[in-house]
């Protein structure tokens, strides 16, 4: 029988005013779902039976076939997990000098090209979609500049086509991040068609999952060529190195994990589709709380609940929220924060990035997916109305929390 969290009324009855907690375990966002138990099992005992548990099996060919073919391109080449895949894409598109991202993004995609040697330069978003903003990315491009790397964040595309002319107005490989937007698409067609590729992140986390994995999507024969080569060492074939490489296979297992969960991908995907409108329909209103919003013409998998916290309205800051949401064990997360720009391997770059600035400060991510239940995501909207309700209150509980805690 289901435990339903107690109904708070009061705002006494917050835990961060000293109630009892919503939940007796933390609700996290992110995490892992899971196909049919069993038909990974038979899965796992036949590649045990077989003794083939990496290089290039059975199991991983048949998982990139599956995904090529739902996304509808000619390769899908997968690996270890998605910084190493954008690692490789990055050297197999012989990117050099300067490469345009945005600071908005998990701290890989400017790590990735920083490992090669390869200056990122942040560009600011776009305030709706928090994705590239093409305007700073046109005003971004100099002679050292020879990519641009788009990232889809909660599932919304860049503005694929004005990236795309932009990158063929200046002679640049055009790369997307699309780490959030597996099962998305963009004026009809699948994330994945588009660019010289697309990198795939199959991370725990994601809603749909390998355990650990990620892979290079993408129609150029060549470049898929290179990306086969360089995941294993430069084998050409035995013993015949044609090329430098890494070891960046995906193993059996992982592939297992992938069919099983690709055979519920629509149930992953529906499920995250009600959470939506459950959050949406139960936040409606609430003042400074605005849910991000996602095209109801297009494809979404729905991964994340995102909400932008205006403080001036709201009466609380996003962290002042979060902190009240931690109280009741729900882990809420802030994305990105403080923005990539602002990391310390990246503080030399001193850009100026005001949406980016902004957005960082109000996001915060709900959690979803199949291990959350319509009641969970009833008491979560309702701590989020009580405290709004009584911002003041809540606001000085909080203040004064931070003035009893330990320090040094």
């Amino acid at each position: 029988m289901t435990r339903h969290p107690p109904v708070k009324s009061s705002v006494r009855d917050l835990a961060v005013l000293g109630g009892a907690p919503s939940f007796a375990e933390p609700l996290y966002v992110g995490r892992p779902n899971v196909g049919d138990r069993n038909q990974f099992l038979k899965r796992l005992t036949d590649m045990l039976d077989r003794r083939w548990l990496t290089n290039d099996g059975p199991m991983l060919k048949e998982f990139e076939q599956r995904v090529a073919t739902l996304l509808g391109v000619r390769h899908c080449v997968a690996v270890t997990n998605g910084t190493v895949a954008l690692e490789l894409t990055i050297r197999a598109l012989e990117l050099h000098g300067e490469v345009i991202i945005p600071a908005f993004t998990f701290v890989a995609t400017a790590h990735a090209l920083q490992w090669h040697g390869i200056t990122p330069v942040f560009c600011d978003i776009d305030p709706t979609t928090h994705t590239l903003d093409p305007r700073a990315v046109e005003a971004a491009v100099t002679p050292q500049t020879t990519g641009i790397i788009g990232v889809h964040v909660w599932g919304h595309p860049c503005d694929i086509g004005a990236l795309t002319a932009i990158a063929h107005r200046h002679s640049l490989r055009l790369l997307f991040d699309a780490a959030h937007a597996f099962g998305c698409s963009y004026q009809g067609e699948m994330i994945g068609r588009f660019g010289d590729a697309e990198v795939l992140s199959f991370h725990a986390t994601k809603f749909f999952n390998t355990f650990e994995g990620g892979a290079v999507v993408s129609n150029d024969d060549d470049l898929a060529t290179r990306l086969r080569l360089m995941r294993n060492f430069g084998f050409a074939g035995y013993d015949q190195v044609v090329s430098v490489g890494i070891n960046g296979k995906m193993t059996e297992v992982a592939a297992a994990m992938g069919l099983t969960n690709l055979e519920s991908l629509d149930r992953f995907i529906t499920t995250n589709q009600r959470h939506y409108e459950q959050y949406r329909r139960l936040l409606a209103g609430v003042p400074g709380i605005v849910p991000v919003a996602y095209d109801a013409g297009e494809r979404c998998n729905y991964q994340y609940i995102v909400i932008q916290v205006d403080e001036a309205h709201a009466g609380l800051s996003r962290d002042e929220l979060m902190e009240v949401l931690w109280a009741e064990n729900v882990h809420a997360r802030r994305y990105f924060y403080p923005g990539v720009h602002k990391m310390a391997p990246y503080l030399s770059h001193g850009v100026s990035l005001p949406q980016t600035d902004r957005i960082c400060v109000q996001v915060l991510s709900l959690p979803t997916g199949t291990a959350v239940q319509s009641a969970n995501i009833e008491t979560i909207c309702q701590i989020i109305r009580l405290a709004v309700a009584h911002a003041d209150h809540v606001r000085t509980a909080v203040q004064a929390r931070h003035r009893r805690a330990p320090t040094g």
